[in-house]
């Protein structure tokens, strides 16, 4: 006997004005329910969303993983879809989709990301098949990990199956764009591991990291066979690695120094 069941697609967003358009055009025949939980934009993205008639609301952002889990606990479906505001689902996958919503087996699928970098589709640097759970029971798992760097956590003995088909991330339509958001998430990545206790090794974390994340990405991944652009990511993540802990050494000195005007 089919298990057929219902979809609550849920996004997060905050000044998505030039994405979530197409992102919610992508749902069209796959959820029976739209949610967007949105930051406050000061962009279009509120009036694009209403428009559209999904349903809204607006929640303080307190991080990547709370801004889902809290998206998580206003679905009113048990069975989610969760994409981020620069994703979009390929017909491929909405027909994988569309026959696990008829016949549902098991606790949760994951997908294959496709990530467009500058215009160009990426298939090597590590970042394709870039495997994501993204549709799942949300009794059985809720969003985990270290902000800004989310996943979704199952329970114990969950059963999680793979669809066909291409979730489509258009990431970064310039260079400037993925600077930027290095330099933003470098941010949120040594505050984290600030938090919990984690110190910056300057010969091994500041020197050799950053090399060595190079290295992997532009050889071991074949970043090599996407041409320039296989060789811009590569650089870019080695850059990420080196801000994220020069930015924890720094919290570390300031650290530091209130802790030496608290003993004076």
């Amino acid at each position: 006997m089919k298990n057929s069941v219902k979809i609550s697609a849920l996004v997060i967003t905050y000044n998505e004005e030039n994405n979530i358009e197409r992102c919610l055009n992508s749902l069209d025949g796959i959820a029976d329910e739209i949610l967007v939980i949105d930051s406050f934009s000061t962009d279009r993205t509120v009036g694009i969303c209403k428009n559209r008639g999904v349903n809204f609301g607006q929640h303080r952002f307190e991080g990547h993983i709370e801004q889902k889990n809290y998206a998580l606990s206003r679905a009113n479906y048990d069975h989610v879809l969760s994409l981020d505001a620069d994703e979009a689902v390929s017909e491929d996958l909405k027909q994988s989709i569309l026959s696990a919503k008829q016949n549902w087996e098991g606790d949760g699928y994951s997908v294959n990301r496709l990530t467009d970098y500058c215009g160009k589709w990426v298939r090597h640097c590590g970042w394709y098949p870039d495997k994501k759970l993204r549709l799942w029971d949300r009794r059985k798992g809720r969003w985990g990990g270290v902000n800004p760097h989310d996943h979704v956590i199952m329970d114990k003995n969950c059963r999680v199956g793979h669809l066909r088909g291409d979730l489509l991330h258009y990431s970064y339509p310039t260079i400037k764009h993925h600077v930027a958001q290095i330099d933003k998430f470098s941010d949120i990545a040594a505050r984290e591991a600030f938090k919990r206790g984690r110190r910056a090794n300057v010969l091994l974390d500041i020197c050799l990291n950053p090399m060595l994340a190079f290295f992997k990405k532009y050889f071991l991944k074949l970043g090599i066979l996407d041409g320039y652009e296989g060789y811009v990511i590569s650089i870019n993540t080695a850059y990420g690695k080196f801000l994220k802990y020069i930015k924890l050494r720094e919290l570390e000195k300031r650290g530091e120094i209130s802790e030496s005007q608290r003993m004076d």
